[in-house]
């Protein structure tokens, strides 16, 4: 059974879904069958992976309000062993659609639509939106574990905070078995005393609990986004494509 892996922090900006699109990625790379899940209605994780997701028939919506199954809203990406779910902006209407339907379970949707998906796959990457609402809820409920990407800038340790709030509401109310897979530290820059800084701040306070791997700054990971393709893929010799593959390494070696 698959490992499901949710890629969250409520702060946009801070590398969730370069993160989500690399470390899928990088673990198919290493021969594992991954399903990259984009539950952010901007559909950028399809868009790093060469997705035009404005053109989609079926989305991820059409599978949890069960308009659709699987087979029909599953796409097998260009890069081996990696699918993807997809989403576009019809996501957004998620929130509305169990308002009028009053759905019942409502926080569990997504945790019921990856029950029998995760047997097919070794590794379940959610990239989450950048929010604390129903879609992220639904994410964390899903998940047995959360990655927690860290911005090397001002304000990080506030949105970590929050985060940490709203995993232990989880916890407490909907999935007791959600743990914290670690802290990704990007956008490092080791130039600069604010990202030294932050670095140290978030390892003194979670030290067992952050990756050695370090994301730096690269223009190759924005390059490769516009290009619709992974860093790995793209330039998989650039300092981003490493990182990625160190990360890879890392939660292979953790289990």
């Amino acid at each position: 059974m698959g490992k499901v892996i949710a890629i969250a922090n409520q702060k946009g900006g801070v590398g969730k879904t370069t993160t989500a699109i690399n470390l899928s990625s990088a673990l198919a790379h290493y021969g594992k069958r991954v399903l990259l899940v984009d539950f952010d209605s901007q559909g950028n994780a399809g868009r790093g992976l060469g997705v035009d997701v404005t053109a989609l028939p079926f989305t991820i919506y059409d599978l949890l309000t069960e308009e659709k199954d699987l087979k029909a809203v599953l796409i097998e990406t260009s890069e081996p062993h990696l699918d993807l779910l997809p989403s576009n902006l019809k996501l957004a209407s998620l929130d509305s659609y169990f308002i009028q339907t009053g759905k019942k379970r409502a926080f569990y949707v997504l945790k019921e639509a990856l029950t029998n998906v995760r047997y097919q796959y070794d590794y379940v990457i959610i990239d989450c939106p950048p929010s604390l609402g129903l879609l992220n809820i639904n994410a964390l409920v899903a998940s047995d574990s959360v990655i927690i990407p860290v911005q090397c800038e001002y304000f990080a340790m506030e949105a970590v905070a929050a985060i940490l709030s709203s995993i232990s509401r989880i916890q407490n109310s909907y999935n007791s078995n959600l743990r914290i897979e670690g802290f990704l530290l990007t956008m490092y820059d080791a130039r600069t005393a604010l990202a030294t800084e932050v670095a140290r701040q978030v390892r003194g306070l979670f030290r067992e609990s952050t990756f050695e791997t370090v994301i730096p700054r690269n223009i190759s990971i924005p390059d490769s986004t516009m290009q619709g393709k992974p860093v790995t893929t793209f330039r998989p010799n650039a300092q981003g494509s490493l990182a990625y593959f160190a990360l890879a390494r890392e939660l292979l070696n953790n289990g």
